[in-house]
C-alpha cells in the first residue's frame, strides 16, 4: 500500500488541507501491515497470520531425503517410530521407509506398484500399506516379506482407517466403494458412494464413517450400520482431506474447478450395502496384470495444473456447514491437528502449511522447499510430521518456535528517483527487532544494487541509510527476547525528487474561434468541436497527429487566435503556464498571458501585425512545491500565421458578348491562400465560382465568368474574395 501521509495524520489532513497548499511533491509512505502485503515478501522461519502480524515460526527440522518422488502417507506407531511412503508415477514398485524415534532411516518394505497412498497401523503394531494400481493392502509384519492381505479388485486405494473393534475401511476408486475388512482379510464392499472415487476418510467417535468424493465434492457420513447421510455438497469437486476434531466437528478440504456446483447441504439416503464374495489372496511377487490408469488430478505429477483454489468447511456437530478457509490458488492435500487442537493443512504448489486459528483468522506457519505438503503424522510431544511431493521429504514441525526468522520484503518501486526517510513499525513491546534496507535503480535486486545496509533503529523507527534511488528492499529479523516476538506493520517514508515538468506539443487552433466555457444549449450555434489530440485528420480536415485527452469546443469570434498544448508532470504536481509570442524574425518574446491554469489559450490577434509568430509555453510546477524547488520546462511552437487583411481584387471587368456577359478578375492576397470567391448578379444571392485552374490552392487565382444577359439594360456584378483566414474584400463591376 501506498499513502501519501501516516494513517494517524489522514484525519488532520482531511480537516485542514482547505487552509495550506497541497504538494503533489510531498513526503509519501510505503505501508505494509497486512497479509497481502507481506505475503508478496519472503518468509524465513517466520510465520505470517491473516491479520498481518509476523512472528516465529514453529521450529521446523527436515528428517528425511527419500530421493523418492513422491511421499504420499505418513502414520506413527505407539513405539515412536515413524512410517512413510510413497513412489513414483513412472516407477516399478512403490517404497515404506521407517524413521526411528532416534532418526534412523531404513526401507522396510518396496511392493509392486507404482505409489503407496494410504498407511494404517492396527493396534499390533503392523503396519498396512496400499498402492495404487491394482489397490492391494500389504501387511507389514517385523522380520517378513509384506504379504497381500486384501485385494479389493480396485483401481485406486485412496485412504484407510481402522474402526475400534479392529475392523480396516478402505475407500477406493474408480467405483467410489468403500470395504470393510476384518482382521483376518476378509472384506467386502460395505457402501457405494455413487461417485467416481471415495477420495478421503477419518472415523468420527461414533464410529461414523466421515467420507470425502469426486467428482461431486460430497461430504457424506456412514453409520456403524452403513446408511449413508450427505453432510454437505462442496462448490469444489474434490474432497481431498477430511479430519475429526475432538470436539465432534468435521473438517473438510475440497479442491478443483467444478462447472456446476451448490453449496446447499443435500441429504441422501444412501443405497443398502453390497456384499461381494472375498477375492483370493495373492502371494508376494506374483506378476501383476498390465493396465493403463489416470490419476486423479491432485495425485498426479501434473497438480500444478489443477485450477480452481481450495475451500475448508468446519461442519458442527449440529450438522450446519461453513466455510472457514479459502484460496484462490493453493491447493489442500492434507488435514490435521496440532496438539492444541487447532486444524492444520498442507497445500501445493508452493510447499504451504497453515493452521486455522478460527472461523476468521489463520496462520501461514512455514514454507516447505518441496511442491506439495501431501500428509500429516501426529506424532508425540506436540510433534507434527509432514511428508512433501515433488520431491518426497520429511519434516518435523514443532513443538518450539524458531529462535530467529527473517522477512525480506518485495521490491518496492517509488515511480521516481526518490530520497528515503524513516522507517517506522509497530511490534509487541520488548520484541527483538533488527532491519536492513538497500536499494536500486533496476526493478530486480541484483549485485549493481547498494548492498544490504543495518537501519540504525530507536524506539520504533530509524532513519534508512540506502542512497537514494527508484527501488527498496528492507529486511527484517525477529529473535526471541524476553517473549515471542510481533511484527504489526512497517511504514518506510519517502521523497520522490521533484523532476521538470514536459511540455510535449503545442497545437494552433483555428483562426476566428475562441475557447469559452461549454454552454448548454440547444439552438444552433456557429461553433465547431476539436476533435481529442491525437486523433488523425479526417480527409479535408485539420491535422492532429498529437495525444490528449477530451475534446474542446470553441465559438466563433473574428479577429481571434488560439494554442492548446500538453504537458505532464512525472511526479503528479499541479502545473500553470506562462505564454509568450514573437515574430520569427524578432529577437524577444512579449508576454500575451501568466499564471494560466488550463492547458489552451486564446487572444486577439487583431493586436499584431500580419505575419508569422512563435508562441512559446513554459511549464511550472510551482503550484505543487515550495518557491524554492519549483521547476520549469518550455516548448516552442511551429511558426504560424496571423492575417486580418482581407485579400485583393484586380482588374475586375465586365463585357458583353452577344447574349452573354462576360467578367474577369483577379484575386490575391499576401499572406494566405485564397479560399473562395462568389458572385452576386444584382443583389441576388451570393454564388461560388471556380478559379481558371479550378483549384483554390494558391494566393494568387484567376477568375472568369460567362452568364446569360438579362433583359435589364443594366446589370451590377458584385464579386466576394474571402482568404482562409476568413477576410473577405467585396467589389463591383456594372454592365451596360
Amino acid at each position: 500500500m501506498i499513502h501519501t501521509s501516516p494513517r494517524r495524520w489522514l484525519a488532520a489532513i482531511a480537516v485542514f488541507s482547505f487552509l495550506t497548499p497541497v504538494f503533489a511533491v510531498d513526503t509519501r509512505f510505503w505501508q505494509q501491515g497486512d497479509f497481502s502485503d507481506f505475503d508478496k515478501g519472503s518468509l524465513r522461519n517466520l510465520s505470517l497470520r491473516s491479520d498481518g502480524r509476523l512472528s516465529l515460526a514453529p521450529v521446523i527440522k527436515e528428517l528425511f531425503d527419500s530421493s523418492t518422488p513422491y511421499l504420499w502417507a505418513a502414520a506413527q506407531d505407539s513405539k515412536g517410530n515413524l512410517y512413510v511412503a510413497g513412489g513414483s508415477p513412472n516407477g516399478a514398485t512403490a517404497k515404506l521407509f521407517q524413521i526411528s524415534l532416534a532418526g534412523s532411516v531404513k526401507t522396510v518394505a518396496e511392493v509392486e506398484g507404482l505409489e503407496i497412498h494410504a498407511l494404517a497401523i492396527d493396534k499390533n503394531e503392523r503396519v498396512y500399506a496400499a498402492t495404487v494400481p491394482d489397490g492391494k493392502i500389504y501387511r507389514l509384519v517385523p522380520d517378513k516379506k509384506p504379504e497381500v492381505f486384501f485385494d479389493p479388485k480396485a483401481k485406486y486405494i485412496w485412504a484407510m482407517a481402522f474402526a475400534s473393534n479392529g475392523d480396516l475401511f478402505v475407500a477406493t476408486g474408480d467405483q467410489g466403494e468403500i470395504y470393510r475388512v476384518t482382521p483376518d482379510g476378509k472384506g467386502s464392499v460395505f457402501f457405494k458412494t455413487e461417485e467416481t472415487h471415495a477420495r478421503s476418510l477419518a472415523i468420527d467417535a461414533k464410529g461414523n464413517l466421515i467420507v470425502g468424493t469426486e467428482p461431486g465434492g460430497l461430504v457424506l457420513r456412514v453409520s456403524p450400520a452403513g446408511e449413508g447421510f450427505v453432510l454437505y455438497q462442496a462448490n469444489k469437486r474434490e474432497v481431498t482431506a477430511v479430519a475429526v476434531a475432538a470436539d465432534g466437528s468435521i473438517y473438510a478440504a475440497a479442491v478443483g474447478f467444478k462447472p456446476s456446483s451448490s453449496a446447499t447441504p443435500q441429504p441422501s439416503p444412501a443405497p443398502p450395502p453390497v456384499v461381494v464374495p472375498p477375492p483370493a489372496p495373492q502371494p508376494p511377487g506374483a506378476p501383476r496384470q498390465a493396465m493403463t490408469i489416470t490419476m486423479p488430478p491432485t495425485l498426479s505429477a501434473g497438480a500444478a495444473s489443477l485450477s480452481g483454489g481450495s475451500e475448508i468447511y468446519r461442519i458442527d456437530t449440529d450438522g450446519s456447514p461453513r466455510r472457514v478457509w479459502q484460496h484462490s490458488q493453493d491447493i489442500v492435500y492434507a488435514l490435521a491437528f496440532d496438539s492444541q487442537g487447532r486444524p492444520v493443512f498442507g497445500t501445493g504448489n508452493k510447499g504451504s502449511i497453515y493452521r486455522l486459528d478460527s472461523d476468521l483468522a489463520y496462520t501461514l506457519l512455514q514454507n516447505v522447499a518441496p511442491t506439495q505438503v501431501t500428509a500429516f503424522a501426529a506424532g508425540q510431544n506436540g510433534k507434527l510430521y509432514a511428508v512433501t511431493g515433488n520431491v518426497g521429504m520429511v519434516y518435523q514441525i514443532g513443538p518450539g518456535l524458531e529462535s530467529q526468522g527473517a522477512y525480506e520484503s518485495e521490491v518496492f518501486d517509488a515511480g521516481a528517483f526518490s530520497y528515503w526517510g524513516r522507517l517506522i513499525f509497530k511490534a509487541n513491546p520488548g520484541a527483538g527487532l533488527s532491519f536492513e534496507a538497500r536499494s536500486g535503480n533496476v526493478n530486480h535486486a541484483q549485485k549493481n544494487w547498494s548492498p544490504w545496509t543495518a537501519v540504525p533503529v530507536s524506539g520504533d523507527s530509524g532513519r534508512i541509510p540506502a542512497p537514494p534511488a527508484r527501488f527498496l528492499q528492507y529486511r527484517a529479523t525477529l529473535r526471541a527476547s524476553g517473549g515471542p516476538p510481533e511484527l504489526l506493520n512497517v511504514d518506510i517514508a519517502y521523497l520522490a525528487k521533484n523532476l521538470a515538468p514536459v511540455v510535449e506539443a503545442i497545437e494552433m487552433t483555428p483562426a476566428n474561434y475562441k475557447f469559452s466555457t461549454p454552454v448548454l444549449t440547444l439552438a444552433p450555434s456557429t461553433s465547431i468541436t476539436l476533435p481529442p489530440m491525437g486523433q488523425k485528420k479526417k480527409a479535408g480536415g485539420m491535422s492532429l497527429d498529437l495525444s490528449a485527452s477530451a475534446s474542446q469546443t470553441l465559438n466563433y469570434s473574428k479577429g481571434s487566435a488560439g494554442a492548446r498544448w500538453l504537458a505532464t508532470d512525472e511526479n503528479g504536481d499541479a502545473l500553470s503556464f506562462k505564454i509568450e509570442i514573437k515574430g520569427v524574425k524578432e529577437n524577444s518574446w512579449k508576454l500575451l498571458k501568466d499564471n494560466v491554469r488550463e492547458k489552451h489559450i486564446a487572444f486577439d490577434s487583431t493586436t499584431s501585425p500580419d505575419g508569422e509568430y512563435l508562441l512559446r509555453v513554459t511549464a511550472s510546477d510551482e503550484p505543487g512545491n515550495p518557491p524554492d524547488q519549483a521547476r520549469t520546462a518550455s516548448l516552442v511552437s511551429d511558426p504560424f500565421t496571423i492575417d486580418n487583411t482581407p485579400p485583393e481584387i484586380l482588374g475586375l471587368s465586365g463585357s458583353v458578348s452577344g447574349k452573354k456577359l462576360n467578367v474577369e478578375w483577379r484575386a490575391k492576397d499576401a499572406l494566405s491562400l485564397i479560399d473562395k470567391a462568389e458572385y452576386s448578379v444584382n443583389g441576388g444571392d451570393w454564388l461560388v465560382v471556380e478559379p481558371t485552374t479550378r483549384l483554390s490552392d494558391a494566393p494568387d487565382l484567376e477568375y472568369r465568368l460567362s452568364l446569360d444577359r438579362p433583359a435589364a439594360a443594366e446589370v451590377t456584378i458584385a464579386i466576394r474574395v474571402t482568404d482562409e483566414y476568413d477576410n473577405q474584400t467585396v467589389r463591383k463591376v456594372i454592365i451596360r
